[in-house]
């Protein structure tokens, strides 16, 4: 039976379990040193057309949030987030724990940040100085943990706005393929402004492969020892940047985004005039979140169906998640059970 549990329950792509094979070949220099990740920094400078870029790869995306974050920011400041986010939900600290920094978690339709939600707050914590952390940096999850996404309008207005406050811009692209796929526009479009991108791999094929990718050249220097303090080095970086690598090539990583996001509509679109179903928020990438009757939920259950109850968004609230590897068939079948 098919999971719409979460896109981490996907196996890794084929294309990417081959770059691995095809990586596993002789001895290479260690610590990010070889000729895989050496390539992969020239293709992600490429893809996002940002010739300073530097790449880091890491094991997993809360490690990845985390050492970004704690480039950006010393102690006494604050993370600005939506309240929904996975960093402070959902990674048990780790944020806090690599910076000692503060998250602050604001309030916004769909998961999504405004610059006046941001800007209240900047006013109120700047005129309580020095009693309150001082806002340093704006975290922005694409796509949302809503299954949103923001446009390429509200991005450049809240780049403009953490350039006039002198904040940085952290995202979360866990999902940047489903959003750069939603948008259809140039990969560099979502990320103008950005000053450092965790990118996502895990969740659209790879099999444990992320990546902090630097923008700012300001924030790359010395971030490679806070890459190694953290035991994110991979000693054979080679098998982390051949995945990541595999996704880049001829646009994998958005063709597999495209797919997932269409699934998820597919979903949607089957789901959205049956008695006592309700969409809680714009289907936009790969995640739908509905309220469903119990007995529907109960019978879809007991057929063997995954997906989770979600009670943040209500006590018949349910997330169903779509991957590169979800089938018309799987969409099919959830349907007719329902």
């Amino acid at each position: 039976m098919a999971s719409f549990a979460s896109d981490n329950t996907a196996p890794v792509h084929p294309k990417v379990m081959q770059a691995l094979i095809d990586a596993n070949s002789g001895n290479m220099p260690a610590y990010g040193n070889d000729p895989v990740t050496e390539k992969l920094q020239e293709t992600v400078r490429m893809t996002f057309a940002a010739p300073q870029a530097r790449t880091f790869p890491v094991f997993n995306g809360s490690a990845c949030n985390g050492l970004a974050l704690a480039r950006m920011i010393r102690p006494y400041e604050s993370i600005l987030a939506h309240r929904q986010s996975h960093i402070n939900n959902d990674e048990c600290g780790l944020p806090e724990f690599f910076t000692g920094s503060k998250i602050v978690g604001l309030e916004g339709d769909h998961a999504k940040l405004t610059v006046a939600s941001i800007g209240d707050l900047i006013e109120t914590a700047l005129g309580h100085a020095p009693h309150t952390s001082r806002p340093k940096v704006i975290s922005l999850t694409q796509s949302t943990e809503l299954g949103t996404v923001y446009s390429l309008q509200e991005l450049q207005a809240l780049s403009a706005f953490a350039r006039t406050h002198g904040l940085y811009i952290h995202m979360d692209g866990a999902r940047l393929a489903n959003a750069v796929a939603s948008l259809d526009c140039a990969p560099a479009d979502v990320v103008a402004g950005v000053d450092i991108l965790s990118f996502g791999g895990t969740k659209n094929g790879a099999m444990l492969a992320e990546a902090a990718i630097i923008f700012n050249p300001a924030l790359a220097e010395d971030f490679a020892y806070i890459h190694k303090r953290a035991g994110q080095l991979p000693s054979k970086a080679r098998y982390v940047s051949a995945q990541l690598q595999a996704l880049l090539e001829n646009d994998l990583w958005l063709d597999l985004g495209r797919h997932a996001n269409a699934m998820a509509k597919a979903l949607r679109d089957g789901l959205i005039d049956r008695p006592g179903v309700g969409l809680l928020h714009p289907v936009e990438a790969n995640e739908l979140f509905v309220s469903l009757p119990k007995a529907t939920a109960d019978r879809l259950f007991a057929k063997g169906h995954h997906f989770y109850n979600w009670p943040n968004e209500g006590p018949d609230a349910y997330r169903l998640v779509t991957s590169f590897a979800t089938t018309e068939d799987d969409v099919n079948t959830f349907l007719n059970d329902c």
